[in-house]
């Protein structure tokens, strides 16, 4: 996936001004897909050159002119053309994980202070998804019914999490029983 069609997919549900495209990207495609402030920005410009965009100034009475996007016919056309493509399996680079494949050489007690520092950050991620879980079944059913597949990209989200977390408390159980055998050790052999 690219930037664009993630750009393209906000754009085909409504228009949007760049900030209001980061904003979206932080609350709604940030828990799978990201991008920096300045990449939205540059990507805008270049898909308006293309022609897959529509910007329109709007203007503000207390900041400078905001340019609003929309999408363009072609620019539909390209996302669908790409919705057609396959999209490739995700791979993953986890700095965490190469960690604890050389855990051995590790320190336990400072893979586990890591360990903590990246579970705190999925118990936050996961609490924020609930959230937005409680919003989405608090909707009528007909709005319910069309946000269905936003849904399911949110239950996916859910599930990774708690999965996890659940893989995390069976590293911190291997963690703690190897400090304990550390500790167990005569100094000196």
């Amino acid at each position: 996936m690219s930037l664009r069609h993630a750009i393209l997919t906000l754009l085909e549900t409504e228009p949007a001004s760049g900030y209001d495209i980061v904003r979206h990207f932080k609350e709604s495609l940030g828990y799978f897909w990201n991008a920096k402030h300045q990449q939205v920005y540059q990507e805008l410009r270049r898909l308006s050159d293309e022609g897959w965009l529509h910007c329109a100034e709007q203007a503000q009475s207390d900041k400078p002119d905001k340019k609003v996007y929309s999408i363009s016919p072609s620019g539909r056309a390209e996302l669908r053309r790409w919705l057609g493509q396959p999209a490739a399996p995700n791979k993953i680079n986890d700095a965490l994980l190469v960690k604890l494949f050389a855990g051995a050489l590790a320190e336990p007690d400072d893979l586990r202070a890591e360990m903590a520092r990246h579970r705190t950050t999925h118990q936050a991620t996961l609490a924020s998804l609930l959230d937005i879980q409680r919003q989405y079944l608090a909707l009528d059913a007909a709005e319910q019914a069309r946000q269905r597949l936003p849904y399911l990209t949110l239950r996916r989200g859910i599930l990774g999490e708690q999965a996890w977390l659940a893989w995390a408390d069976e590293v911190d159980a291997e963690l703690a029983a190897r400090a304990d055998q550390s500790s167990e050790k005569p100094v000196g052999k």
